[in-house]
């Protein structure tokens, strides 16, 4: 009773640090607070450079772009230009950190994870959730990929399919707040937007019942991420060494992974209150304590 008790105290303290690294983050990414008192999209030069988790670039307070919607405008600018600027940035977001961002530094992640808090029956994960995670990659193979690179060879004019089709995070904030702030962009919505807007209603309900519906199942973002979960400096990680396979972690993942840190890991750290072996922990590798007793998980002579 009393380790139930103490794990639970650590996962909650876990998680408020968790929740205020979040916190802390959408409000970086959405620093021009000004925007959203007159509905203006702000413009400088920061806008130029990349934030690692979705956020939109037409949200009023965003003062950088969003990573997908920067490789789809340089995928659909082949092959006139090479996206050398965004394939660098996710090969160093992705080795110094990939999934985390989806744990720790995505907006749209906070969102989704304070309305599944709202008290309904949840759908737990299970075979058929495991196997629809495999469509984020069809998403990011169509409509991230394909889509903006078959534009550019046959029109030569950008487009963000992705951006343009599906993401609720950009619906909701930037066309919501906008169409409700300027009513000239009232009147420029059309069947395009009626479409995104009901998409975006229906993934945000579905995120109530669901944890994370749109990072287990649609998110591109998160699916490139996913590619450096084997090689990223800051995971979760298991020493093998304590491990004695309970499955006890997997169990309590809200996502669908087959293995702690695997491409499903968001590395959000829910697993490692619910190790009795504590062999989960959080980094590159596990602090070494001298003088007095563990080291990796063994114990030490001194």
């Amino acid at each position: 009773m009393a380790s139930k008790m103490k794990n639970a105290k650590i996962k909650n303290k876990a998680n408020f640090r968790r929740r205020c690294i979040q916190a802390v983050s959408a409000l970086l990414y959405n620093a021009n607070l000004p925007g959203f008192a007159d509905g203006t999209i702000y413009k400088g030069r920061s806008k130029g450079v990349c934030v690692p988790g979705l956020n939109c670039y037409s949200c009023p307070g965003a003062v950088a772009s969003c990573p997908l919607g920067a490789l789809q405008n340089a995928l659909s600018n082949l092959p006139n230009k090479l996206p050398l600027y965004i394939i660098g940035f996710f090969l160093l977001a992705g080795v110094a950190l990939g999934r985390v961002v989806c744990g720790f530094l995505c907006p749209f992640g906070l969102i989704q994870e304070l309305l599944h808090k709202l008290p309904t029956p949840k759908l737990k994960k299970n075979r058929f959730t495991r196997r629809l995670s495999w469509l984020k990659y069809v998403v990011l193979a169509v409509f991230v990929a394909a889509l903006p690179i078959g534009y550019a060879f046959a029109q030569g004019m950008p487009v963000p399919a992705f951006c343009k089709y599906i993401c609720p995070a950009g619906t909701l904030e930037g066309g919501f707040f906008l169409l409700g702030m300027r009513a000239e962009y009232r009147a420029l919505a059309g069947v395009l937007f009626n479409w995104k807007a009901v998409l975006c209603v229906v993934i945000l309900a579905g995120c109530i019942f669901v944890y994370r519906g749109f990072c287990r199942f649609l998110c591109p973002l998160g699916a490139i991420y996913s590619f450096f979960s084997r090689i990223a400096l800051l995971a979760v990680r298991v020493d093998k060494d304590l491990c004695n396979e309970c499955g006890l972690c997997v169990m309590a993942c809200p996502m669908d992974i087959r293995r702690v840190g695997d491409h499903e890991c968001i590395h959000c750290g829910h697993c490692i209150s619910s190790c009795p072996q504590n062999a989960i922990y959080f980094g590159r590798e596990r602090k070494k304590e001298v003088n007095g007793s563990k080291k990796n998980g063994r114990e030490i002579k001194g």
